[in-house]
């Protein structure tokens, strides 16, 4: 055979070849990025998402809660708040609060898979915490037993905000980018 026929017969091999290859990668790089997109969705709507929902809704309802009843001054400290305040405090903490805290804490617990990063955050770690240390005062005024109405360990408001206000506007933009084919510049694995 000589080196034409032999040309002949390999050119159309050597394109199929190459197609080949080029449509696998290009099939592996829209899999991985489909894979992605998919993950970043239930980070937002599983997680992130829902967190930022709860954790807004408690501090706007904190400061309703914080103008009606003993504006500017600590709740605890001096002088005492008075039985109205403390009953105010216990139908807040009862009926707002602690559900909207214990919904956070389940979708840290029952989520953290979703997490962006590989250690569990510090403001989510004070949240279960918090509610976790609440559960006994709680139980105490079930019974009629309102010697105790508070933990010292705060809810993390600020520092969970701000987490997860920097997080899901993270993830929003990284999933628009997924959405438009752009390949974000910094991957997140």
């Amino acid at each position: 055979m000589s080196w034409q026929a032999a040309l002949t017969l390999a050119v159309p091999v050597l394109i199929a070849v190459v197609g080949y290859v080029f449509t696998y990668v290009n099939g592996v790089r829209l899999a991985a990025r489909k894979d992605r997109l998919d993950r970043v969705t239930r980070q937002l709507s599983d997680f992130y998402g829902p967190l930022l929902a709860l954790s807004s809704a408690n501090a706007a309802a904190w400061e309703t809660f914080r103008r009606r009843h003993r504006p500017g001054m600590g709740f605890w400290n001096d002088p005492p708040p008075t039985p109205d305040d403390a009953a105010a405090w216990r139908l807040w903490m009862t009926t707002v609060f602690v559900p909207a805290n214990r919904r956070m804490r389940d979708v840290v617990v029952n989520k953290a898979d979703l997490l962006d990063e590989d250690d569990m955050p510090q403001a989510m770690l004070d949240l279960c915490a918090h509610v976790a240390a609440y559960e006994p005062i709680l139980r105490r005024w079930e019974d009629g037993d309102f010697s105790e109405h508070h933990v010292s360990l705060n809810f993390p408001s600020e520092d969970l905000q701000a987490y997860l206000s920097r997080s899901f506007r993270g993830l929003k933009a990284e999933q628009n980018k997924l959405l438009l084919g752009v390949v974000p510049r910094k991957e997140r694995a």
